[in-house]
């Protein structure tokens, strides 16, 4: 007796009372099903996640609408690739984004030839190369180059907890003019300019360094013209603040 009064107590007597628990149970489904994707999107293949959901499609089958919610999450069957859950969710680091805004740019201004990004130890380095920037042998920003540079301040302004280090490097052919005593000089003025430009436009100056390397750290051997202008370039090295706050 004791046990029927329990379990009357708490089953609604009629439909209208019980259609809370309907609702209910199907949230609850319905979180239970994202959270299995969560786990399994965490690190996994196309095939992993292809079985995962057949078997989630498989509970649900008496379900129509929770079977249809399954199949929408089914992969096309040529993507063949891993998948990270960053790319289901769009939740990617702020390095990441920094790195995919300035690759957007570059291929929409079709400056891939020119532009290159990667990390090193933790830092960013955007790489263009000195003939996109300055003419042979000078310091002055080719008028080319300022729409190049203006796009990258705007990416740079969305992203101020990172430091800019503007570093200038040669080839390893000397030069001796009256401006330019040697490679030296003409590296340092160059990433000077550059980072003149940046303040110009806005940038705050404690965010900025400038340094010129000369031909000290070449890319490549400079043994052929190509890889010599393959050396000569414009480096930004975006390292992200230690004390921020």
């Amino acid at each position: 007796m004791i046990g029927e009064k329990t379990l009357n107590s708490i089953i609604p007597e009629n439909d209208e009372q019980a259609s809370w628990l309907i609702v209910f149970a199907d949230m609850m489904t319905l979180l239970l099903v994202f959270f299995i994707l969560l786990y399994t999107l965490s690190s996994f293949e196309t095939g992993k996640y292809k079985t995962a959901i057949s078997k989630v499609k498989t509970q649900l089958k008496n379900d129509s609408e929770l079977t249809a919610f399954a199949e929408l999450m089914e992969l096309p069957e040529t993507l063949d690739t891993q998948i990270i859950i960053e790319d289901i969710t769009g939740l990617r680091s702020r390095k990441e984004n920094l790195i995919q805004d300035i690759n957007k740019f570059a291929d929409k201004g079709g400056k891939t030839n020119d532009i290159a990004t990667h990390v090193l130890k933790g830092k960013i380095i955007v790489r263009i190369k000195g003939k996109a920037l300055f003419k042979s042998s000078k310091a002055e920003l080719n008028k080319e180059a300022l729409p190049v540079l203006d796009e990258i301040v705007k990416v740079l302004f969305d992203y101020p907890e990172y430091n800019i280090n503007i570093k200038g490097h040669t080839d390893d052919i000397p030069i001796s003019t009256e401006k330019f005593p040697s490679n030296w000089e003409l590296s340092a003025v160059r990433a000077t300019s550059v980072l003149k430009h940046l303040i110009k436009r806005g940038i705050k100056p404690e965010r900025l360094t400038a340094t010129g390397y000369g031909k000290i750290l070449p890319l490549i051997s400079n043994d052929t013209e190509e890889h010599r202008a393959l050396n000569r370039r414009v480096e930004f090295v975006l390292e992200k603040k230690e004390n921020l706050y």
